[in-house]
């Protein structure tokens, strides 16, 4: 069974330092919750580099690539047209819809690998929802988690966020 213990910061200095303190003092499975991006969190939970713009590249180029070798196949293997003994194959002619396809299958590659593989969506639950102070992350305070599945960790983790400055401590455990 998971057991989550909440830190609330009223401010979010406060809890980009709580963050780097607790990540430096070695605990586990940290989580920010704020109702706006705080600068420098990331680096205080040690989130690495996105790898958005590798997927974006990616797709775009095999998109690319994709739609000039259908338009070579179709045009000058599938379908030629002979107008005006022009050849088969203009490379010019081409780039448009080469360009489109990069364009397209990169915006839908990066729409794609976001919502299932990088933020694991659909996930319409976490543990955390279940506590009725949480709902101020939406609002105006500031929240980190730790996650254990040891029982006896709890109260140390409720001890260290206490001395990394939160306002308020609370344990949520999941019910399953």
């Amino acid at each position: 069974m998971r057991r989550f213990a909440l830190g609330e910061f009223t401010e979010p200095a406060a809890c980009v330092e709580a963050a780097h303190r607790l990540r430096e003092d070695g605990v586990q499975g940290l989580d920010a919750y704020s109702p706006y991006p705080m600068h420098g969190i990331d680096d205080a939970l040690a989130i690495p580099r996105s790898r958005v713009p590798v997927v974006a590249l990616a797709g775009g180029v095999l998109g690319a690539l994709g739609g000039y070798a259908l338009q070579w196949y179709l045009n000058s293997k599938a379908f030629p047209i002979n107008v005006g003994s022009r050849p088969q194959h203009g490379f010019w002619t081409n780039i448009p819809i080469t360009f489109e396809s990069g364009v397209l299958i990169s915006v839908l590659s990066i729409f794609f690998s976001s919502i299932f593989w990088f933020f694991r969506l659909p996930r319409t639950y976490h543990p955390i929802f279940e506590s009725e102070r949480f709902r101020t992350a939406s609002l105006d305070a500031f929240w980190i988690s730790a996650e254990t599945s040891d029982e006896g960790a709890v109260a140390d983790l409720e001890r260290r966020f206490r001395e990394a400055g939160a306002h308020k401590v609370h344990t949520v455990v999941e019910s399953i």
